[in-house]
Order: structure tokens, then C-alpha cells, then sequence
């Protein structure tokens, strides 16, 4: 599927995200999250192998929730819900951390910290499913 125009737009704005995950005895697990858009996939970086993505190497099944810049005619805050399949793949995280904190942290920022710079860190890539929430990206919505 698609990521709508409108949520690319939105993405590019630099919401924080909640991305949540599946612990190995079916509960969520709740990370917020930095997230770009690549390839048609929402994409995050990790620079280590944090409980979300030892969660998604077992289970990919994923969402991922933000705020909007808006509110919608009865008054209440826009929001989208990504349900999604994500995968791990390994390297690049500090370059796409990079790229990211320049939306989150500013123009001039360097990230990540020194320590982690050379280190190849993860990156979770989601191929959404569905859209749900409550903005342009949801068409039947109230």
C-alpha cells in the first residue's frame, strides 16, 4: 500500500512517533520513535538492539501512531495509525539518524553522539497495511 501524500507531507514535518511492538508473551511494547519515509517504507534507526527490535525480529507485525498538524471539522486533534509489517535490517542507522535529527534537533545538529557514529545500528523498515486515524489520510472517518 501506499503512503498517502498527506502523510509523507506530515512525516516531513518531524512528528514524534509511537511505534509499537509485540513482547515475546503477546503484550505491546511502546518505543517513541524519530521516523522518514524511504522507499515507500517508514523508516527508523536504532544503534542498538533495543527491545523493539529484538520484538520485531520475532513478530513484525507493528504500529506506528502520530499526531497531525491539524483538527478536523468537529474540532478534534488530527492523528494517523499505521498498521504495518516491519522488518530489521542491519547498517546505516547512524547516517539515517543523521538525516533525521536535522528535522527533530535542527540544521546545524550532529547525531548521534560520538560513540555511536561508526557503529552500523539497525534500521526498522514498515510496508503499511492500513491507515486509520482521524485527517485527509482517512477518508471514512466521522
Amino acid at each position: 500500500m501506499e503512503i498517502p501524500d498527506s502523510v509523507q507531507r506530515l512525516v516531513a514535518q518531524g512528528p514524534h512517533a509511537h511505534l509499537t511492538t509485540l513482547n515475546a508473551d503477546g503484550s505491546p511494547q511502546v518505543s517513541v520513535v524519530w521516523v522518514g519515509v524511504e522507499d515507500g517504507e517508514f523508516v527508523m534507526g536504532h544503534m542498538g538492539v533495543w527491545q523493539k527490535v529484538r520484538n520485531v525480529r520475532r513478530d513484525g507485525r507493528v504500529s506506528l501512531s502520530f499526531l497531525g498538524d491539524g483538527k478536523n471539522a468537529m474540532g478534534l486533534d488530527e492523528y494517523v495509525v499505521v498498521y504495518g509489517d516491519a522488518r530489521i535490517t542491519e547498517g546505516g542507522a547512524a547516517d539515517l539518524l543523521q538525516r533525521l535529527a536535522h528535522t527533530y534537533l535542527g540544521p546545524e545538529v550532529v547525531f548521534p553522539p560520538a560513540p555511536y557514529r561508526d557503529a552500523a545500528g539497525y534500521i526498522t523498515r514498515i510496508r503499511p497495511r492500513r491507515f486509520a486515524g482521524v485527517g485527509p489520510w482517512n477518508p471514512d472517518q466521522l
